[in-house]
C-alpha cells in the first residue's frame, strides 16, 4: 500500500506540474478574434489584350495569434481566407468578368511595443506574406475558359495598438501592409498573360484574450 500511495502521490505531482507548466507556456500568447478590410491596391501588365485589373474590397473574419517573448517584444501570424470578384478592364476586349477567386494569405510579423502609455500599447511590425489562390470560378458563358494564379511571397508592413482592459482582454486596431504579386495565365482562345500586383491595405478591428 504505501508503494501504491507513492505512485500516486508521484503521479499527481507530475500532473500539477505539467499543468502548471501549460499554463506558463499560454502566460505568452493572445488571442485576437475579428474583422479586416482587405482592400486590395491592385495593377497589371496582361499580354495581348492589354489593360488592368480590378479587384473587388471585402470584409472577412480574422485570427491573429501573437505569442510574446517579452512584454515589449512578440512575433503574430494573421490568417483569414477571402474571396474577391475581379475584372480585367480597359482592355481590347473591354471590361472581362474574371469570376471570382479566393486566397488564404497568413502573414507573420515581428512586433516591437511600447508599454509606457498604461492601458495604451502602441506596436509597430515587419515580416513576410505567403498567399495561395485557390477555388478559382469563372462565369458560365464567358470569353475565358480557365484560370490559373500562381502563389505569392512577399513583404508586410504592420502598425497598430491594443487597448487593454484589464489583466486578459483588449481590443485592438491594426493596420498591415502586405505585398502579393500574382503570375496568371488565362485562357480566352489564346494564353494571355498576366503579372497582377494586389499589394493590400488590411484594416483590422478586434477582440484580444492573453491568458
Amino acid at each position: 500500500m504505501r508503494i501504491v500511495r507513492s505512485l500516486i502521490l508521484a503521479a499527481g505531482a507530475l500532473a500539477l506540474a505539467g499543468t502548471a507548466s501549460a499554463q506558463g507556456l499560454l502566460d505568452n500568447f493572445q488571442f485576437k478574434v475579428g474583422v479586416s478590410l482587405i482592400q486590395p491596391d491592385e495593377s497589371a501588365t496582361i499580354s495581348t489584350i492589354g489593360g488592368t485589373v480590378d479587384i473587388s474590397d471585402e470584409y472577412v473574419p480574422s485570427l491573429q495569434v501573437e505569442y510574446f517573448f517579452t512584454d515589449n517584444i512578440s512575433v503574430e501570424l494573421l490568417c483569414c481566407i477571402a474571396t474577391h470578384d475581379v475584372r480585367a478592364i480597359n482592355t481590347s476586349l473591354g471590361t472581362v468578368n474574371l469570376g471570382e477567386v479566393s486566397h488564404f494569405p497568413p502573414t507573420v510579423t515581428a512586433k516591437y511595443r511600447w508599454t509606457d502609455f498604461g492601458a495604451f500599447q502602441p506596436y509597430l511590425g515587419a515580416g513576410v506574406n505567403y498567399t495561395t489562390f485557390y477555388d478559382d470560378e469563372l462565369p458560365a458563358g464567358g470569353p475565358v475558359t480557365s484560370i490559373e494564379y500562381d502563389d505569392s511571397f512577399g513583404g508586410a508592413l504592420q502598425a497598430g495598438f491594443d487597448y487593454k482592459l484589464d489583466e486578459h482582454w483588449a481590443i485592438n486596431f491594426d493596420v498591415r501592409k502586405i505585398w502579393i504579386n500574382t503570375d496568371v495565365t488565362l485562357v480566352a482562345g489564346a494564353t494571355i498573360n498576366a503579372d497582377v500586383d494586389i499589394n493590400p491595405l488590411v484594416v483590422t478591428v478586434a477582440t484580444g484574450y492573453r491568458f
